[in-house]
């Protein structure tokens, strides 16, 4: 325990687990998608490893963002909040308004070279998931305008604008189509506004809304699934029954409760040490997505308990992490960020996680770092980056760096030195210290508080007093 305590009062013991964490959750994502993706592969066109290599490109390009946004000061996230928060809410609204139309005009979701699917937008060949995006860049804007806001933040006026309209815009734009993305998004927004210290009650009445929009959007389904517009039936509606008031698994449907029944089956084959790495029955076409949104049934049904304990404990070691670094760092902007990213990474997990084994309703959010998507990974590969760079500016960590700093080529590869805590601009010299003014022009402390007759005769005194001398 000792020793423990030992390594965890080092400088920069955040960013080493934090690097630590995340990269063995990638590497056990890589090998779990290729487990997952394998036989469905060689079954469609004779090649193992075509998934894989997809996610292995993602996954360079997510460290090359890591490596990017790590690099980066706490001034250029501030200011690339709104940039990015209008561009995710721009892709959101063509997403939408193409669906809309596809469903209006029963036709192909496509506009020129631009496609769009439930989630997604096809560009030139170039596969985009805008709520994703829109993830990184609330955490970036509202860190931005909550810190800029400061003490006067308990007031609702000062929640009202501009924070809820446009927490308010991006739930109606994502939940529609993807309601665990929008309770992402919630579990976000209740993370920056506790780092904040907002009162009690504020989180009370946004769980409330919360919960009005889960069934306003599920009633809005059902609408839809009557008219046509969605499909046969309502899936959320589906699922949500299933979960209170499971049927028996020989009763399930694809659309309720037929994943759920499938994990299950491949969670209790796995048992406590797996059946082994590669040999999951699941995969073969028995569990629905099960390289995405089912990717941890098939780690416990290889790997079992123990494989299962060593991922939730990595998810929570990356939880520590992050909250350690936003009571660590000074900034209240790096603190809110630290705080929303660290909410949004821990909840997404805990809602598939949840989803999976059976203690949530599912939701159809993957697994950060381990499910097959490329637009998730890259995104949170740049989140990673971001509470990397907060890491190392910790004050104890920030003074270590200085102390002994890098060779000079490590700071230009890998991150420059962050800079020193409380350290402030020199004042300006005063006038009689650079020559520029004679003593006798000096303005005293009272001048600017003298009447105007009181301060001419103070300056035609003391210019009389330098033609005597």
């Amino acid at each position: 325990m000792a020793a423990l305590r030992g390594l965890l009062e080092r400088p920069l013991a955040s960013y080493y687990l934090l690097l630590s964490s995340a990269g063995l959750l990638l590497l056990i994502g890589l090998t779990m998608v290729f487990s997952a993706t394998s036989v469905r592969d060689y079954a469609a066109n004779g090649n193992a490893s075509t998934s894989v290599v997809k996610q292995a490109i993602f996954a360079v390009i997510g460290i090359v963002a890591f490596w990017a946004c790590q690099r980066l000061p706490a001034t250029t996230y501030r200011s690339l909040g709104r940039p990015l928060l209008f561009t995710a809410v721009g892709l959101l609204l063509v997403l939408n308004l193409l669906l809309a139309f596809a469903r209006l005009t029963d036709s192909p979701a496509r506009i020129g070279p631009v496609e769009a699917s439930q989630l997604w937008l096809f560009v030139g060949g170039i596969q985009l998931q805008p709520s994703e995006f829109a993830k990184f860049a609330l955490v970036l804007w509202g860190a931005h305008v909550i810190a800029r806001k400061g003490a006067a933040l308990g007031w609702w006026r000062e929640l009202a604008t501009p924070l809820f309209p446009v927490v308010g815009l991006l739930f109606v734009l994502v939940g529609y189509n993807d309601l665990g993305t929008m309770l992402c998004l919630l579990a976000l927004v209740v993370g920056l506004l506790w780092a904040a210290g907002v009162r009690m009650r504020v989180f009370a009445a946004l769980s409330a809304v919360g919960l009005l929009g889960i069934g306003l959007l599920v009633a809005v389904a059902s609408l839809g699934a009557g008219s046509g517009e969605i499909g046969e039936e309502n899936y959320r509606l589906a699922r949500l029954t299933a979960f209170i008031d499971p049927p028996p698994p020989d009763e399930c449907k694809l659309a309720d409760c037929y994943q759920i029944a499938q994990a299950r089956y491949a969670i209790e084959n796995g048992g406590w040490f797996g059946v082994g790495l590669g040999k999951s029955i699941a995969k073969w076409e028995w569990l629905p997505a099960a390289e995405n949104d089912f990717i941890f049934a098939v780690v416990a049904e290889e790997l079992g308990v123990v494989g299962c304990i060593v991922v939730v404990a990595l998810f929570a070691v990356l939880a520590y992490t992050g909250l350690r670094i936003a009571r660590r760092v000074e900034d209240p902007f790096r603190r809110l960020a630290a705080a929303a990213a660290t909410t949004w990474l821990v909840a997404q997990a805990v809602i598939n996680i949840g989803g999976v084994v059976g203690l949530l309703p599912l939701t159809g959010v993957p697994l950060p770092f381990i499910s097959d998507g490329g637009s998730a990974l890259v995104v949170t590969l740049a989140a990673i980056g971001m509470l990397a760079s907060f890491a190392r500016a910790e004050p104890d960590a920030a003074r270590a760096l200085h102390a002994r700093p890098p060779a000079r080529w490590v700071r230009l590869l890998w991150a420059p030195l962050p800079p020193l805590p409380g350290r402030r601009r020199r004042p300006a010299a005063p006038p009689a210290a650079r020559g520029s003014v004679p003593r006798s022009r000096e303005r005293r402390p009272d001048d600017q508080a003298a009447p105007r007759g009181v301060r001419l005769a103070r300056t035609r005194r003391g210019s009389a007093d330098e033609r005597r001398r």
